[in-house]
């Protein structure tokens, strides 16, 4: 694969400052493109911005805001005048049940899961029809399989795999693909920020190991290549698609 691929490409990438977004960041500029990179936590995004170098924009917001996607939008066209690929990376998980989860946190689920996602896609169309671009959404072994304990957060991610179905048969016929890869356990901080603290993730990812028939939990970089693949010209028959990643733990009986 050219390792300049994206070259003259513009990818706007949500939670850009850890774990799989971070990762999808630093490749699409390494593969030669221009980066939006958009966080909530501006020191994150400077030292990001640096370690990246070249074209880059990094945008403060907090997506769940109702105007954030269309400012993120509208800054990315301002500083490069289009938008060639869209990866919704940002996530969020917390721990509950159907009989505990409260509606603040199921809110919370879908706004940053579904809600964010759905907005971005739609305010970045007119740009990506134009440049016949596509998307990439970052969903979760947890929108295709059922998991105790996290209900709203399968719920959320499920949401996002149709969304990703229903988008790419709209949007086909104009030229934009729309793709979601859906990893299995990946070592980032999202169940840390979820509440878990050290030693229960500890514990998760070494029970992690036994759950995933290929052994190990996965790395951000996998996933990255991944979005990178689906995102270029190599992919340009494929679109609707949910892509399981995830050392073979869609293939596994509930253990």
């Amino acid at each position: 694969m050219n390792e300049k691929q994206f070259t003259g490409k513009v990818a706007l990438v949500t939670g850009a400052t850890s774990g799989i977004g971070q990762a999808c960041a630093l490749a699409f500029a390494q593969a030669g493109a221009k980066i939006v990179c958009v966080g909530r936590k501006i020191e994150a995004l400077k030292e990001l911005e640096k370690n990246i170098g070249g074209d880059v924009l990094a945008i403060e917001a907090d997506l769940v805001e109702s105007e954030a996607p269309a400012r993120v939008v509208a800054r990315a066209l301002e500083v490069f005048g289009g938008i060639d690929i869209l990866v919704n990376a940002a996530g969020h998980i917390s721990n509950g049940t159907i009989e505990n989860t409260s509606l603040e946190a199921w809110d919370d689920m879908m706004n940053v899961n579904v809600r964010a996602p759905f907005q971005l896609m739609q305010k970045a169309l007119p740009s990506l029809i134009e440049r016949r671009g596509n998307i990439v959404n970052v969903s979760s072994v947890t929108g295709l399989r059922a998991f105790p304990g996290v209900l709203a957060y399968c719920v959320s991610k499920a949401a996002l795999d149709q969304l990703t179905r229903c988008a790419s048969l709209e949007l086909a016929a104009k030229g934009v693909r729309v793709n979601a890869v859906n990893p299995g356990v990946v070592v980032t901080q999202i169940h840390k920020r979820g509440g878990m603290n050290d030693e229960a993730y500890a514990a998760f990812l070494e029970h992690s190991k036994t759950t995933h028939p290929l052994g190990r939990t996965g790395r951000p970089e996998e996933i990255a290549d991944l979005v990178l693949f689906l995102a270029s010209d190599k992919a340009s028959w494929i679109t609707g698609a949910t892509y399981s990643i995830d050392g073979g733990r869609s293939q596994t009986c509930a253990r």
